[in-house]
């Protein structure tokens, strides 16, 4: 089947996919995204999470074929996602006026574009707040589930500007590091929360 969809603020088309592929597979070996991880393939580990419609998703547990027509963003379009985000407000629960955040349409957050002159891969793209807390918080080590621990902290704090330890902590739980200890990741969504409030 051919599938057509966008992502990362591209019309992107697949063809030839079977009917058990996964948006993971498509992402990574048709379209060359290979910032999201096969690992588990059981949607137990997160380092595959995409944002799926805004929602984030393990991509390894989504038949490619439910994407038809549908919005993918992936760790590659994350800063440039969240930096059109903060241009023109909030999508989600605040899109809808579930919030008091400099809400718009959910229909007008979803028509964010990348800009035509990045790469396909975010190369070129100045980090977004999440992206450069990670980093500076020492956040990263093999690297490995970093993409998804970004996808999945991105929309916390879309939804929390201001999570307490427990609110990072379940917001983060279906995500597996086996490298850090959790401390600096904790560290980094909390710095990126504090960035994101001093910018307000």
């Amino acid at each position: 089947m051919r599938v057509n969809f966008t992502v990362n603020g591209r019309q992107q088309e697949a063809d030839d996919v079977w009917e058990g592929e996964s948006l993971l597979y498509v992402l990574r070996e048709r379209l060359g995204l290979p910032g999201s991880k096969n690992a588990c393939e059981q949607g137990e580990c997160g380092s595959c999470t995409v944002r799926l419609d805004g929602v984030p998703v393990c991509s390894c547990l989504v038949a490619a074929g439910q994407v038809e027509g549908r919005d993918v963003v992936t760790v590659e379009g994350l800063a440039d996602f969240s930096k059109q985000r903060d241009e023109h407000g909030h999508g989600g629960a605040c899109g809808t006026g579930g919030c008091g955040v400099k809400g718009v349409s959910l229909d007008a957050a979803k028509r964010w574009q990348a800009r035509p002159g990045d790469s396909q891969t975010g190369e070129g793209v100045e980090l977004s707040t999440v992206q450069q807390a990670f980093i500076d918080a020492g956040a990263v080590q093999c690297g490995f589930c970093t993409p998804g621990l970004l996808i999945q902290a991105d929309a916390l704090l879309e939804e929390n500007s201001s999570p307490s330890d427990q609110d990072i902590r379940e917001a983060l739980s279906g995500n597996l590091c086996r490298c850090t200890g959790y401390e600096k990741i904790l560290d980094a969504v909390r710095l990126a929360a504090a960035r994101q409030s001093e910018a307000v």
